[in-house]
């Protein structure tokens, strides 16, 4: 009965710690090496838009694919991810009310990497990508008024 118990006990923590570990994906860009998840403890799945328009969008997907739409309106496939270290802690710099990460991204058909800024205002509810795209991230429920911002 005892060995059974430690058995379970085994597997349990080596299961929590296979779960809790960030999927790290290495690239590199210009001879150097960057190290990127799609973990950065904050919602960024979604659609990005620029506000007041409903096209182009930028869709990032969990599971770190997503689409990208050009200004010509044509839509490329996509994967990305967040700048982090080996380990898998993103690399963020803070600012007054915002923290801001290295977005990379490859559309596909492409074999080279972008990257632009990612900024997250957590006051407003807000996350910003290639500098005019937004998502809110508040209570869906939540109704945004124009004046507060």
């Amino acid at each position: 009965m005892k060995s059974l118990k430690l058995l379970f006990l085994t597997f349990f923590i080596g299961a929590s710690q296979l779960h809790a570990q960030a999927k790290i994906e290495a690239i590199t860009y210009k001879y150097h090496p960057h190290f990127m998840t799609t973990d950065v403890g904050q919602p960024v799945a979604g659609t990005y838009l620029i506000e007041g328009k409903k096209q182009p969008i930028i869709q990032i997907n969990a599971d770190g694919t997503g689409i990208f739409q050009l200004e010509t309106l044509s839509k490329k496939e996509m994967i990305w991810g967040i700048e982090c270290t080996d380990e898998g802690i993103p690399i963020y710099k803070e600012g007054y009310n915002s923290s801001s990460y290295t977005f990379w991204y490859k559309l596909k058909g492409s074999g080279e990497w972008l990257y632009t800024q990612f900024l997250i205002l957590p006051n407003k509810k807000k996350m910003y990508l290639l500098g005019d795209r937004v998502k809110y991230y508040g209570d869906p429920n939540e109704v945004k008024d124009p004046e507060s911002e």
